[in-house]
C-alpha cells in the first residue's frame, strides 16, 4: 500500500528528501525538544522548590522511567502492525499530542498541593504521549529517507531544528523583559501553555505535508517472538543499544544538576543559567548538520567516536573555566558561554547519528528476516534513553543529599557540598561517553555494506510492486508466488 497525502512523495521516495519536506516533518521537534528540556532540567528542581523532598523527587522520576521503559517496546510492536488509510505513523502522532498536552497541563499549569505521587502520575501521562510522538517520528524518518548518506542528512537537519524549540524557551527572558524565566516557579505555568499551544500546530503541519511510503509486503505482516529476537540481537543493533545507553548516561548525567552547578559552582544567577543553556543547545543548530556532513565522509560510527573524544576534551575544558563573582558583567560570561557551545556542539552528534544507524539496521533486518521491525528497533534506543535518564537521576540526587547539598531556591551550600556537585558534573559524563564510543569498535554496517543491503531490498520490493500491479489487473492471486 502507498499513501500519498502530501505533495513531494515521489521525490521523497526516489532520492534525496527535499528540504521543504524535511522542514515540515521536523516541526514537531520544536515543542518536543522544549518539553524534554523542561522535563530533564527544570521539572526536578521545580518540584523540589515546591516542597517535595530531594530523594522523593529522584524516586518519583526513577519510578516513572522504570514503568516507561516497558512502554516503548509495546508501542513498537503495535506500531509495526499498524495499517490505516492515513499511514502507519501519522495516527500515532495525532494520538500522542493530546495525551502529552494533558500531562503538561497537570504538571506545569494546574496543580494545588503537590506530592511525589502527583508527580509520578502526570509524568507517566506526559511521557506516554511523548513516547508516541518521538517513536512515531523516529520510525517515520527511516521510511522518509532510504539511503545511507541521506539519512545522516535528514536526521541532522531534523535534530538541528529541535534546537529552535529549546532556544525559543530559553530566550523568553530577553523578549519578556524577564517577566518569564524558565526555571522560576512563577514562570512555569506560562511555559506549559506555550508547549500546549505549539504541539497541535506543529503536529498538524507535519502530518499534512509529509509523505509516508508504506513498504510493499507479500501478505499481511505476521510476526513471531523469534523475529523480534532476531532483530534485536543482531550484532549491529546490540552495539547501537549499548553505545546509546552509555552516551545517554554520560551527557544526560549533567541535565538534572545543570542549574545547581552553574548557580553554585560557577556563580551565575537563575536567569543567566538559562541563557547559558542557549549556547549549549544552540550549538546543535550548526553541530547536527555538521556531523551529518562528516558522517558522509567518515561513516556514522566513526564520526560518533570522534565526537566522543571531542566531548571529553570540551567537558574538561568547561570545568577549568573560572567562576564569576557577584556583580559580574556580561563579558565575564563569554568564556563559559564558549565552553558550553563546545560541549553542545559535540553532544549534537550523538542522537541524529545513532538514530540514522538504527535506520540502516532496520533495512538489514528486513532483508535477513523479511519482517519490517522499524518501530520495535527504534523503541530499543528510545528505551535506552529512558533507562539512562532514570539511572543518572537515581545516582546523582542521592549523592547530592549525601554530601549535604540543598537544592531549594536561595539555599546557601557549603564548599564541601559544592565540590561534590562539581565531581558529579565532570567524571561520570566523561567516562561514560568514552566507553560508549569504544563499544562501536567492530561495528560493520558501513556505507558499503548498507549499499549492498539497499540494492537487494530494492530488487525484492520491485518484484512485490510488480506483483501488486499484476493482481490489480488480473484479480486476486498469490502475491508470494508472483513475487518469486
Amino acid at each position: 500500500m502507498t499513501t500519498t497525502p502530501a505533495p513531494g512523495a515521489a521525490a521523497a521516495s526516489s532520492g534525496r528528501v527535499p528540504l521543504p519536506t524535511i522542514f515540515a516533518f521536523g516541526m514537531p521537534g520544536l515543542p518536543i525538544a522544549g518539553l524534554l528540556l523542561i522535563l530533564a532540567v527544570y521539572v526536578p528542581r521545580y518540584y523540589v522548590g515546591l516542597g517535595v523532598d530531594f530523594v522523593a523527587v529522584g524516586l518519583a522520576i526513577v519510578t516513572v522511567r522504570i514503568l516507561d521503559i516497558f512502554l516503548d517496546p509495546l508501542l513498537g510492536l503495535v506500531m509495526d502492525r499498524t495499517k490505516t488509510p492515513i499511514g502507519r505513523y501519522r495516527p500515532w502522532l495525532l494520538l500522542g499530542a493530546p495525551i502529552a498536552m494533558l500531562g503538561i497541563y497537570r504538571l506545569l499549569v494546574s496543580h494545588g498541593a503537590v506530592s511525589a505521587q502527583d508527580l509520578i502520575v502526570w509524568l507517566l501521562v506526559t511521557y506516554a504521549g511523548n513516547s508516541m510522538l518521538t517513536l512515531g517520528i523516529a520510525s517515520w524518518t527511516a521510511v522518509l529517507a532510504t539511503s545511507y548518506n541521506d539519512r545522516s542528512r535528514v536526521y541532522g537537519w531534523v535534530q538541528g531544528m529541535t534546537v529552535i524549540g529549546s532556544v525559543g524557551l530559553l530566550t523568553l527572558p530577553l523578549y519578556t523583559h524577564r517577566q518569564v524565566v524558565v526555571g522560576k516557579a512563577a514562570s512555569m505555568p506560562t511555559v506549559g501553555w506555550i508547549l500546549i499551544v505549539a504541539l497541535p500546530i506543529t503536529i498538524a503541519i507535519c502530518t499534512l505535508f509529509t509523505p509516508e511510503r508504506i513498504k510493499p509486503t507479500v501478505d499481511r505482516p505476521r510476526f513471531s517472538p523469534r523475529d523480534y529476537w532476531a532483530g534485536i540481537t543482531r550484532p549491529s543493533m546490540l552495539r547501537i543499544i549499548v553505545a546509546d545507553l552509555l552516551l545517554t548516561l554520560g551527557a544526560g548525567t549533567t541535565a538534572p544538576i545543570y542549574v545547581y552547578f552553574f548557580q553554585d559552582a560557577k556563580g551565575f544567577n537563575v536567569g543567566d543559567v538559562g541563557l547559558l543553556l542557549i549556547f549549549y543547545i544552540g550549538a546543535g543548530l550548526i553541530g547536527a548538520p555538521f556531523w551529518g556532513w562528516a558522517a558522509k565522509r567518515l561513516g556514522k560510527h566513526r564520526t560518533v567516536q570522534i565526537a566522543c573524544v571531542c566531548y571529553a576534551i570540551a567537558q574538561t575544558g568547561l570545568m577549568a573555566i573560572p567562576r564569576v563573582w557577584p556583580g559580574y558583567k556580561p563579558v565575564d560570561a563569554l568564556p563559559t558561554a564558549a565552553g558550553m557551545f563546545a560541549v553542545g556542539f559535540m553532544v549534537s552528534a550523538f542522537v541524529p547519528l545513532v538514530r540514522a544507524m538504527v535506520a540502516d539496521v532496520v533495512d538489514e533486518v528486513r532483508l535477513m528476516t523479511g519482517q519490517d521491525l522499524t518501530s520495535l528497533l527504534y523503541s530499543m534506543v528510545t528505551t535506552t534513553t529512558k533507562i539512562g535518564v532514570a539511572i543518572s537521576v537515581s545516582i546523582v540526587f542521592p549523592i547530592l543529599k549525601l554530601v549535604g547539598y540543598n537544592g531549594k531556591e536561595g539555599a546557601v551550600n557549603t564548599p564541601h557540598a559544592i565540590f561534590g556537585l562539581e565531581m558529579c558534573y565532570l567524571f561520570a559524563p566523561v567516562i561514560l561517553v568514552f566507553v560508549g564510543g569504544g563499544v562501536l569498535f567492530g561495528y560493520s554496517l558501513d556505507a558499503r555494506r548498507h549499499a549492498e543491503v539497499r540494492a537487494a531490498l530494492d530488487e525484492h520490493e520491485g518484484r512485490l510492486d510488480e506483483a501488486a500491479s499484476l493482481e490489480s489487473l488480473t484479480g486476486p492471486t498469490s502475491l508470494s508466488e508472483a513475487a518469486t
